[in-house]
């Protein structure tokens, strides 16, 4: 059974950093992609980042490069999302998931839809004070 739990967040000023933490469990995930999404009441879930975890690849969505960095601790079984120079409308609920290859092959590029992901924690909160 794959269980996926996030961990690290909290109330940060604006300006300030946080690390999120993922741990995987339950699975083999060297062929899977590990994506960080976000959402906030009422809202769609955004993509924000993803990393393949065999090579490491990662992609991010344009409004956090820069600021966000994804990556993972193989030994671990951990992802990380590390979030500097925070902004107040980083603020929401931050979800880790977990992708499963199809049949046979191994993710070369993450994705970064949701809906691919079959796996996700239970998400952390985000808040971020101006």
């Amino acid at each position: 059974q794959v269980q996926l739990v996030e961990s690290g967040g909290g109330l940060v000023q604006a300006g300030g950093s946080l690390r999120l933490s993922c741990a995987a469990s339950g699975r083999t995930f060297s062929r899977y992609a590990m994506g960080w999404f976000r959402q906030a009441p009422g809202k769609e879930r955004e993509f924000v980042a993803a990393i393949t975890w065999s090579a490491g690849r990662t992609y991010y969505a344009d409004s956090v490069k820069g600021r966000f960095t994804i990556s993972r601790d193989n030994a671990k079984n951990t992802v990380y999302l590390q979030i500097n120079s925070l902004k107040p409308e980083d603020t929401d609920n931050y979800y880790c998931a977990a992708s499963q290859p199809p049949f046979g092959s191994s993710w070369s590029t993450p994705p970064r839809s949701a809906s691919v992901y079959e796996y996700w924690g239970q998400g952390t909160q985000v808040t971020v004070s101006s």
